[in-house]
């Protein structure tokens, strides 16, 4: 039995019928390398058993408090069952691309029981006309509550979902997992008794630790290391208000290629801020089309891992975050990369100044009971339309596996969706994941704030391409004053530029070109003749380098 850390109790006080705290994925694997050709449901129930000894997430349930008086324990579940968390459903027909985000929808919607271990993944057949991947393919939407993992310490889950080689063996040590007694409400209350009398300790051994950050940061403004602007104060928008309990999700998959392309418009700038300037992009451009867009930039919380080498495969969330402007009020998609580039810069010095772990550290000694009771507040009195939220959405950036990897020995053609929690006055999320040579955002949002999901996900698209055709044109100017320089050294000219030039064009065009709905980027077996890499599926998952920040 263990307890619970602040940040992941906070995910437990929040939950609510509206808002339901679980992150997941939409994951699509391709059969054909699976011995036979295909995947049955039974193969993926025994591929999973051979190896859940591999987490500590998957047989693991909360238990509460009496009155939420402390924090939940996590207990080995003695009534554990697989298939009530492995489920399996079809697309109706015709299988495309629109239904299963709608399918997806509706699973990452519902509430999980967490009276049972607070996970679910469902098996979707029928993608028959998912637009980009082959006729066979099949989905898996998991659902993984948010108490348990955040984006990084889904490590555990992944090793124990997905090999590196289509037929990698099962585990060769056995299964030394023992089921534990659920504790009754004196034993729980005992503890609680205790821990109270720890706790005051414990806050006082924080608030200590946390001087130095402080003094830091008063140091940092008063030296203007960084500084505190109305860019940080987000405005008020559609997306900040009371959420119902309905969902809906879509994204975009883009060549990392690309995306590295774009930051040549601004060498200093990491992926990231590329990321956050697409976001800004599509923001303003659905606002726009509202006749709604603020005239100050809208905000993104972006999350930040403090996650140490030791804590790699631990359960809960080691997370701190900063406050990011979006640029949402630029409309040139240079000058809102720039904006963006400065403005984060700004607030990771500050975060710094601070010191994200601190941040994260104060919130494990938080009591529960106040923030339980603050959280349902916050959602019976709908606080969310009465006052201004911290920030207008959230940006997270999750690196994924660098190289292909299988489950039951089909392979992961794409993590093409990311599925975020949302709650009161939070209204739209967006999720950064990279897997292979793709990288993909994706976005959670209360169906009745945003009805529109496809022309959302146009709008992505389209902020995209103006940042690509950006740097394509820098590129073609870069190339065409190339020559002038060699002509100095040489008496011929040399004649590349005009090819050059002729290939802004098509960029361009394809600025203006309808957006499809489905993933068109996706290049189907672009991966397939990689050599499988060596070690676990853990040691690749951490293996993601500098650039994906």
């Amino acid at each position: 039995m263990r307890q619970l850390q602040g940040m992941d109790s906070s995910f437990v006080a929040m939950e609510s019928p509206n808002s339901p705290m679980h992150i997941g994925n939409l994951l699509i694997y391709n059969p054909e390398t699976a011995p036979g050709g295909f995947v049955r449901f039974k193969d993926i129930l025994a591929f999973i058993e051979s190896r859940m000894q591999l987490s500590k997430t998957i047989r693991q349930r909360l238990v509460r408090v009496p009155f939420d008086l402390d924090y939940p324990y996590w207990v080995e579940d003695p009534n554990f069952d697989l298939e009530y968390h492995v489920r399996h459903v079809a697309l109706p027909k015709p299988g495309d691309w629109r239904q299963l985000c709608i399918q997806t929808a509706r699973i990452h919607a519902r509430p999980m029981d967490l009276t049972r271990p607070p996970w679910e993944f469902t098996i979707v057949e029928g993608l028959e006309n998912v637009r980009g991947y082959p006729k066979g393919c099949f989905a898996m939407v998991t659902k993984v509550h948010h108490a348990a993992i955040d984006g990084m310490s889904g490590i555990d889950l992944m090793e124990a979902l997905h090999t590196i080689t289509p037929n990698t063996a099962p585990p060769n040590a056995p299964d030394e997992w023992q089921p534990e007694k659920i504790p009754g409400p004196v034993e729980l209350l005992g503890k609680s008794y205790v821990n109270g009398i720890i706790n005051p300790f414990r806050q006082a051994q924080v608030a200590a630790q946390s001087i130095p950050g402080v003094a830091s940061a008063i140091k940092g403004l008063v030296t203007r290391d960084f500084k505190l602007t109305s860019d940080l104060v987000p405005p008020r928008t559609r997306f900040n208000r009371t959420i119902s309990a309905h969902r809906v999700v879509d994204g975009r998959t883009f060549p990392l290629k690309d995306i590295k392309a774009i930051r040549a418009l601004l060498p200093e700038a990491k992926v990231n801020d590329v990321a956050l300037s697409i976001v800004g992009g599509a923001l303003n451009k659905y606002l726009t089309a509202k006749d709604d867009l603020p005239k100050s930039t809208m905000t993104a919380m972006a999350p930040i891992s403090v996650r140490s080498g030791e804590e790699k495969g631990d359960m809960g969330n080691q997370v701190s975050a900063m406050i990011a402007p979006l640029g949402s009020h630029l409309a040139d998609p240079v000058e809102r990369l720039e904006y963006v580039f400065s403005q984060t810069k700004n607030s990771k010095a500050m975060t710094n100044a601070i010191g994200a772990r601190t941040m994260t550290e104060v919130s494990k000694v938080n009591p529960l009971l106040y923030m339980a009771l603050g959280a349902q507040l916050f959602s019976r009195v709908s606080v969310a339309h009465r006052m201004a939220m911290p920030f207008n959405t959230v940006v997270t950036n999750v690196p994924g596996p660098p190289v292909p990897i299988y489950s039951s020995g089909a392979k992961m053609e794409a993590m093409a969706l990311s599925l975020i929690c949302l709650s009161d006055g939070l209204g739209l999320a967006h999720v950064v994941q990279s897997y292979c040579d793709d990288a993909y955002i994706s976005f959670t949002a209360c169906r009745d704030i945003m009805p529109d999901p496809e022309f959302y996900s146009e709008c992505l698209q389209e902020s995209f391409d103006d940042l690509l055709a950006a740097a394509k044109a820098l590129d073609g100017k870069t190339a065409k004053a190339a020559p002038a320089k060699a002509t100095h050294a040489k008496t011929t000219p040399a004649k590349p530029a005009p090819k050059k030039r002729a290939t802004s064009k098509p960029a361009a065009k394809s600025a203006a070109t309808p957006r499809k709905t489905a993933s068109p980027r996706k290049r189907v077996g672009s991966s397939a003749k990689r050599k499988p890499a060596r070690g676990s599926a853990k040691k690749i998952a951490e293996s993601i380098t500098e650039e994906t920040k």
